[in-house]
């Protein structure tokens, strides 16, 4: 087991165990923290370190593996097919995932106990959905701006190593030396990617314990609990019941509850940080270690899922619209409305990779915008629970990535099955 040690620990242990135990410790730390003392005026320093040091290798793993896998899928004549199912299943989970929450929260809303109330407050800062600006930076002038990237807006990286991978397949005899030099560059930025995520554990303490403070804060204000309890069911019973459970529905059949443990560390990831990215390399990790997923097939869909497919930050966008529309009017949404409403939610979960880290209250602002009707900032009544908002939908999203990508990997037969006693 000496060989299997990491610098600070036994790289043995299951990845979600040291993620649960540095979780459950800064938890324990921000709610037993003096709400004025000196750790609660550093801890949002160290939230933002800890994101930043487990991200610190993403953009170079993505772009390496991205550029490989694609020229491999392309040599074998499997490009188009793995993105076209990739697409569709993105399409069809966030779908499901919307209507599920959307239906759930109009029925605990016709019996919730009172409306969150409606409180002046200035907009301090508008919340931005530059749909158009979005798309003019993901092509910058010069592509080798893309690299100039602040790592949040992933987009760009992506185009680039796409076409770099596309590349590759022009010229065989002169690419393949190349292609040798990308794919030992994404091995070896995966490998360093992964020892961050085998450090996870300790960065879970600084977020974990701001995130406590904050939730301590909005539980003191009473009137958003039954919102943060409803919120958390639904989104629990969606994604530890209802996505695993889908898997069943796969040819070849996959394991509902092996899918789940697997999905463990990323989906604690993403809900403590509230940023999709944060968990980019443990579900990158996991998919190879745990879930067997080829490289070649994750290094496409990963990326595709994590940016087109943010079903679960759209569906709390949405619930929490109708918890702000009730407590406004004071009636009951209609269907016509709600309909509308998932299908806005919907086209959203496909335009938030500019917002990888607040992706559900951007998508509860450009539905209050959408729908108009004097609700324009309705989403401001929410700002104290914003970020109880984002973990929720970030939670979500990991799981959908994570089980969408195994899924793929079933389908196009890019998967080799592993026994969960060899998950990571």
């Amino acid at each position: 087991m000496a060989n299997k040690t990491i610098f600070l620990y036994d790289a043995g242990m299951k990845i979600w165990i040291k993620l649960l135990a540095g979780s459950a410790l800064g938890i324990i730390l921000g709610l037993v923290s003096p709400q004025d003392g000196r750790l609660a005026e550093i801890l949002p320093w160290l939230e933002q370190f800890a994101l930043r040091l487990g991200r610190y290798a993403l953009v170079p793993m993505l772009f390496f593996s991205l550029a490989i896998g694609v020229h491999k899928l392309r040599e074998e004549r499997r490009l188009f097919s793995t993105a076209l199912r990739a697409a569709l299943v993105s399409a069809a989970v966030s779908a499901a995932v919307i209507a599920l929450g959307v239906t759930a929260t109009m029925i605990v809303i016709s019996s919730a106990p009172g409306r969150v109330p409606i409180v002046a407050e200035e907009q301090a800062q508008a919340v931005g959905f530059d749909l158009a600006g979005s798309a003019l930076e993901m092509f910058p002038l010069n592509m080798f701006q893309a690299l100039s990237s602040d790592g949040v807006f992933l987009l760009p990286i992506y185009a680039m190593a796409f076409f770099i991978g596309l590349g590759l397949s022009f010229d065989k005899a002169h690419g393949k030396q190349m292609a040798g030099l990308a794919d030992s560059l994404s091995r070896l930025f995966y490998h360093i990617s992964s020892f961050f995520v085998e450090i996870l554990g300790f960065l879970m303490i600084a977020l974990c314990a701001y995130w406590a403070i904050r939730f301590r804060n909005a539980a003191s204000m009473a009137v958003f609990n039954w919102m943060m309890v409803s919120l958390g069911i639904i989104a629990a019973a969606i994604g530890l019941v209802a996505l695993p459970f889908l898997l069943c529905l796969l040819r070849p059949k996959a394991n509902p509850l092996s899918a789940l443990y697997g999905s463990v560390a990323p989906a604690i990831a993403a809900f403590f940080s509230g940023d999709i990215n944060f968990a980019m390399p443990a579900l990158a990790l996991h998919a190879k270690e745990s879930f067997g997923a080829k490289r070649r097939s994750s290094a496409l869909v990963l990326p595709m899922l994590a940016a087109f497919c943010r079903g679960g930050s759209a569906m709390v966008g949405a619930s929490a619209f109708i918890v702000v529309f009730h407590s406004y009017s004071g009636m009951g949404m209609s269907v016509a409305d709600a309909t509308s409403l998932g299908l806005s939610a919907l086209l959203l979960s496909f335009m938030l990779a500019r917002h990888p880290g607040n992706g559900a209250y951007v998508a509860l602002a450009a539905l209050s915008l959408g729908f108009g009707r004097g609700y324009e900032e309705g989403y401001l009544i929410l700002r104290p629970i914003a970020f109880y908002l984002v973990a929720v939908g970030a939670f979500l999203d990991a799981m959908i990535a994570s089980l969408a990508n195994y899924a793929c990997a079933r389908m196009g037969a890019f998967v080799e099955d592993r026994s969960p006693r060899q998950y990571v």
